[in-house]
């Protein structure tokens, strides 16, 4: 039985209840359920959009429809198969159904396969089903966003990728294709997504419903800003945002935090940001300073910002037994459950905050509101808030908000947003906090994404490339990475310091240019035990070596210092970026298709990018290369450090020393680029 409620097409068949509903100017949303109705929207990325639609149509035709809103057109056949259409009447997408002995549909085959596009396999004896939807594969698709996987793919036709959250792993569920839409599989259940030559398929371990959302664009960029408006856009990026970020693991000391900061200042660096890492605090789940090593935060506060510094925090959600909080919190069940066994985390006996829970959300702001914020610290790192549970046993963590199995994937979205709804309701504006992990929508609470605790070697670098790319067109503009990776550079090696440096280019050329590393020889403070396995306490005096630009020679220091002057120099542009990141959702780091779409060639180009429209970069990801070959889409393009013009729609090759990174400004555009 087909009908219509307002912009709202229903089926209901057997078991299966079917909604399309217009959604945006050129979108769908798409639920099926087998139980009696619809879920709320609690564990949706949507909202309501800023551009409702003003022109859809319903048509129902017996026991077929059709379903019309903008560009996109949607039509159910008899058997309840989905097939999409751009307003040209191009087929975009179609429901995979292999079926027979039923009544069919003109122009449709039968199957013996009998595989069914929608498929609810029921956990017996729950309301709880694991869901499989399926879409007909098209020959030459590609699939880009998704989130961050640490692999070197751009196009992720091929791909199968795991639907969970893992430390350097970001599943954000959305997908732009290159035949003209763009797909949010508006689940966080732990899944899969599959996109094959012979099928896609999108796979939810444990929910009640299917829920996706889908639109149609002319070019990448109408899709990309279709999606910020249901799900949300950034804030505007506060003006030290653009600058350079100074970060290591660890400072152990509010003296030797600020000893660093002075340092930059008496060279003449820039350095906008300086960063207090994890252990700070008297333990964790405390959330407050160690005043040991820490006992005058105001003060520091201060003198930082008369050096025009800003100060962000670590703050983690592991709560240890010892906590003063430990208790209050477990009596209000304000931490995550364990279906079985006692609650377990990475470090020491903790467990986590349940940031899915609205009162242990406000619980908490309260403890970083009187012992931060009240001191003058307005920036959070919100670390671990995938969250890394032990070996990530999906099936063994229970939420407020459901199950992990069924609700996992929405955490580090909650957590973002506790940090976000505190500052607003103090008053502030253009909120940042630095997150480990997202969820589609956590880019509406602020949050500035980096690749997570990555090594420290080329490979991993080149990962970076695609990894920023994927992220922005995922709906994420603001996004950075360890300059150096995380682990396993020793300062003193001289393979990593090429490694560095290179790593050190590419950030600067990055939306947040940030440099962060657990830095090898590791350090410990005489007369002390250091970290050791599941001794926690041990990182009070554990520290990694020195990690300022500084600290790896003269010969990198000098080209270090280049490009951070450089990238001085290009913050108006930024800034310009940015606001239009706030405004529309556009990507500041993004693949050369973005701008380019009806560039056949710059749909294959998977290691180089733009950063705004105006200047395109190509990193340099292998030892000891000095050369390297890339496209210069159409137009003319200034190389930034020979400041040659060169005519684009060509592949060219061009040096890069180890000084040097090949960087290209549109023609016309340098000076509004590189100010002086």
């Amino acid at each position: 039985m087909l009908y219509q409620e307002g912009k709202k097409l229903f089926r209901r068949f057997d078991k299966e209840l079917l909604c399309i509903e217009a959604y945006g100017a050129d979108g769908f949303r798409i639920r099926a359920t087998q139980l009696r109705g619809f879920q709320d929207d609690v564990l949706s990325a949507l909202i309501r959009p800023e551009k409702e639609s003003i022109d859809s149509d319903i048509w129902i035709n017996g026991d077929s429809a059709v379903i019309r809103n903008g560009k996109l057109k949607c039509e159910v056949l008899c058997t309840g198969k989905l097939k999409f259409y751009n307003q040209r009447g191009e087929l975009l997408v179609e429901e995979y159904d292999h079926n027979r002995f039923r009544p069919n549909a003109p122009g449709e085959s039968d199957s013996a396969l009998e595989i069914t596009p929608r498929m609810f396999t029921p956990h017996r004896g729950t309301d709880s089903y694991k869901l499989s939807v399926r879409f007909e594969a098209k020959e030459g698709e590609r699939f880009y966003g998704m989130g961050q996987y640490s692999q070197p793919f751009l196009n992720l036709k091929g791909c199968v990728l795991e639907l969970s959250q893992r430390n350097s792993q970001i599943s954000v569920p959305f997908t732009i294709s290159s035949r003209g839409y763009g797909f949010l599989w508006n689940n966080p259940a732990i899944g899969k997504a599959a996109f094959g030559r012979n099928v896609t398929e999108w796979t939810a371990d444990s929910t009640r419903q299917m829920d996706y959302w889908i639109t149609a664009g002319d070019d990448p960029a109408q899709i990309e800003e279709a999606y910020a408006d249901v799900t949300g856009k950034v804030p505007m990026m506060p003006n030290y945002g653009t600058g350079f970020w100074q970060c290591k693991l660890r400072y152990r000391t509010q003296e030797e935090l600020l000893s660093v900061a002075r340092e930059y200042k008496r060279r003449g660096l820039p350095i906008s940001v300086i960063v207090i890492d994890f252990f700070h605090w008297t333990a964790q789940g405390d959330f407050q300073f160690d005043p040991e090593f820490w006992p005058d935060p105001e003060k520091m506060v201060k003198e930082l910002k008369e050096m025009g510094i800003e100060l962000m925090v670590s703050v983690w959600p592991t709560v240890e037994e010892n906590s003063e909080n430990f208790r209050d919190m477990e009596e209000m069940g304000y931490l995550i459950r364990t279906e079985m066994g006692p609650r377990m985390g990475v470090k020491n006996k903790d467990t986590y905050m349940d940031a899915t829970n609205p009162e242990a959300r406000a619980f908490v702001w309260e403890k970083l509101k009187k012992n931060y914020y009240d001191k003058g610290i307005r920036l959070f790192w919100l670390d671990e808030c995938e969250p890394e549970l032990t070996k990530y046993e999906y099936d063994n963590y229970r939420f407020f908000l459901g199950t992990q199995k069924e609700a996992g994937n929405i955490y580090p979205k909650e957590f973002a947003r506790m940090a976000y709804e505190g500052l607003e309701a103090e008053g502030e504006e253009n909120i940042l906090s630095l997150v480990r992990c997202a969820w589609a929508g956590s880019q509406r609470y602020g949050a500035l994404v980096w690749t997570g605790d990555v090594a420290s070697d080329f490979a991993i670098l080149k990962n970076q490339v695609t990894a920023g790319m994927n992220m922005g067109l995922s709906g994420f503009p603001w996004w950075t990475t360890d300059i150096g990776g995380f682990h396993g550079g020793n300062i003193y090696s001289e393979e990593f310091k090429e490694c560095f440096i290179r790593w050190f280019q590419f950030g600067a050329f990055c939306p947040v240019f940030r440099l962060h590393g657990f830095r090898e020889p590791r350090v410990v403070e005489p007369g002390q035990t250091g970290f050791q396995g599941g001794n926690a306490e041990g990182w009070k005096y554990t520290s990694g070596s020195p990690n300022e630009v500084w600290s790896y020679g003269e010969k990198v220091y000098e080209i270090c210092k280049k490009y951070m002057f450089i990238r001085e120099q290009m913050r108006p542009y930024l800034k310009e970026q940015m606001r239009m990141a706030h405004e529309k959702g556009t990507p500041v780091m993004r693949p050369l298709f973005y701008d380019y779409p009806e560039d056949k060639k710059a749909w294959e180009v998977e290691d180089e990018y733009l950063l705004g429209a105006d200047v395109l970069v190509a990193p340099i990801t292998e030892k000891d290369v000095r050369e390297r070959g890339l496209y210069l889409p159409e137009g003319s393009w200034v190389n930034l450090d020979s400041k040659e013009v060169l005519q684009g729609g060509q592949n060219i090759t061009c040096r890069a020393e180890l000084d040097t990174i090949p960087v290209f400004i549109r023609d016309g555009k340098f000076d509004q680029v590189i100010q002086k």
